[in-house]
């Protein structure tokens, strides 16, 4: 059953992603375990062919509901096509109401998807591959209840 809600959770972002223009690049993946480690800190390449453009990057997560706490740190690295460091920034994002306890996101059972703008009007230097690197940054190591990670990286 678990791995069937996985499929049909797929399937749901891949057929909404994809009528998406906006959209420059997406990409997640699945963390062993549903544990984050400190130590898997995942890298996302994307192209960037339009430098003129202005870009948001969001954080993709899908986390379940035995997760401990309401929000995650977790902190970027932006490196350009010649490997200089462009950003790097602590994010907090929050997975539930700190109030209600109310999970955020869309999802069905206990397993949630959030997507969280962490950078707002980015202007690219110019054309090329970038990376991102994404870090958790919680005290917990390994992070356990988090399914899934990615980015995704739209025009504005």
């Amino acid at each position: 059953m678990y791995k069937a809600l996985i499929c049909w959770a797929a399937v749901m972002l891949l057929l909404l992603s994809s009528c998406d223009p906006a959209r420059v690049y997406e990409q997640n993946i699945e963390l062993p375990d549903s544990n984050w480690a400190i130590d898997n800190a995942p890298v996302f390449e994307f192209e960037i062919t339009d430098p003129a453009k202005k870009y948001e990057l969001s954080v993709n997560l899908r986390y379940n509901l035995e997760y401990d706490f309401y929000n995650l740190y977790l902190q970027h690295e932006l490196t350009g096509p010649d490997g200089k460091q462009l950003s790097k920034k602590l994010h907090e994002v929050l997975l539930m109401d700190a109030k209600t306890g109310k999970p955020l996101g869309k999802g069905s059972s206990d397993t949630f998807d959030l997507q969280q703008v962490i950078l707002k009007d980015v202007s690219f230097p110019k054309a090329g591959k970038y990376k991102l690197k994404l870090t958790q940054y919680m005290r917990r190591d390994p992070l356990p209840h988090i399914q899934a990670v990615g980015i995704r990286v739209a025009t504005k």
